[in-house]
């Protein structure tokens, strides 16, 4: 039995990946500590996880600028590598495992500065600037994509692909998801998702393009983020369109296996857990996304057919609305989408990850 440190935390794209990891290595007998933010999301997605040791690091957003920021941020970074280094000298890990994003540093150097072998995850087609430092600090990483795997060609890197949750592997059917919703099972299911955080200009183009197709008998299942939840409720009452929505799900397995299409931003997670269910979408990524990453991540869905892209200035609600119907009213495209999205996905990448974890603690142990 070996002890693992995993950093996630954040969002849904660092978060989920890192649990599916940390659910392998439970499953093979070892022990994980779970390195998450104090955001609630985090919070709310491990609650009752009592098989990991879970601990909770603040937030720390790079400030820009030298400024008195920058100080603080600075002290609390030094903390942070100070925390980390005392759950270190407690729990033992025999490897460290970062899964992006600032989260990820502090663990990253203190799994250096006490010697253990220590890993990067990149789930986005481009690696940010966050994971390109915490690349260089682990020297090695992991890639969801293999456009990714050139990026940082100074650095080792093992393509994996992005985990996806345990939860998803025993998923139900068409018909019993729709039920769990309240939906019918003759009509088709336009599943809209913002990600972790929602999104407010999907919603409003997906409100706009659901009061042009009011008459096309379609049905919605719209996880809206926190700030819109009432209004696109409201919308749909007062349209009359048949939908069910909600702030944030947790059982997304549900959700996915009652569609049969969705709007999306294009985070990396989102985009696994889509080639995962082989579920056709339309993506807008989020347009101030670090260096375009979601665009990037988009294209590799929309240059396979796997996914059509389109970018949020241009996702006007008549427009929306036309390519929901086009790729819902044509069988042929759907199944030819399903077909190139389930292609994408990569059925081992929690494994993936956790061997290249397990291999490097080995060899560590034999030294």
């Amino acid at each position: 039995m070996k002890r693992f440190a995993i950093a996630a935390g954040g969002t849904g794209g660092h978060l989920f990946p890192g649990l599916a990891v940390a659910e392998v290595l439970h499953a093979w007998g070892h022990q994980v500590l779970l390195l998450t933010s104090e955001k609630h999301i985090d919070a709310v997605a491990t609650e009752g996880r009592s098989e990991f040791k879970i601990a909770r690091l603040p937030g720390m957003g790079l400030p820009r600028g030298i400024n008195l920021e920058t100080i603080k941020f600075l002290a609390r970074f030094a903390r942070g590598i100070l925390h980390c280094r005392s759950l270190f000298a407690d729990f033992r890990p025999a490897a460290v495992l970062g899964m992006g994003g600032f989260t990820s540093i502090a663990p990253i150097l203190a799994g250096r500065l006490g010697g253990l072998p220590v890993f990067v995850h990149e789930s986005n087609a481009i690696p940010g600037k966050a994971n390109r430092l915490n690349a260089r600090l682990a020297g090695g990483w992991l890639a969801g994509f293999e456009e990714c795997a050139l990026k940082i060609p100074s650095v080792p890197c093992i393509v994996t692909g992005t985990p996806v949750r345990g939860a998803f592997l025993n998923h139900p059917s068409k018909a019993e998801a729709l039920q769990k919703f309240g939906l019918a099972t003759e009509r088709r299911t336009v599943l809209v998702m913002g990600g972790s955080q929602g999104a407010a200009g999907v919603n409003m183009a997906v409100m706009e393009a659901a009061a042009n197709l009011a008459a096309a008998g379609f049905q919605f299942l719209h996880i809206t983020g926190a700030a819109d939840e009432k209004a696109v409720a409201a919308f749909y009452q007062r349209a009359g369109i048949p939908a069910w929505t909600a702030a944030f799900h947790h059982a997304m397995q549900d959700a996915y296996s009652a569609a049969d299409i969705a709007v999306a931003r294009s985070g990396a997670a989102s985009l696994t857990e889509l080639s995962f269910f082989g579920l056709p979408s339309i993506l807008i990524p989020y347009p101030f996304a670090a260096e375009d990453h979601q665009t990037h991540n988009a294209r590799v869905f929309s240059n396979v057919g796997a996914a059509l892209l389109m970018q949020e200035r241009d996702a006007t609600g008549p427009i929306l609305a036309t390519e929901i119907q086009r790729i819902l009213e044509d069988t042929q495209v759907l199944a030819k989408m399903t077909e190139a999205c389930r292609a994408l996905y990569k059925s081992d990448a929690a494994e993936r990850v956790a061997r290249v974890l397990l291999t490097a603690a080995e060899g560590r142990g034999n030294k």
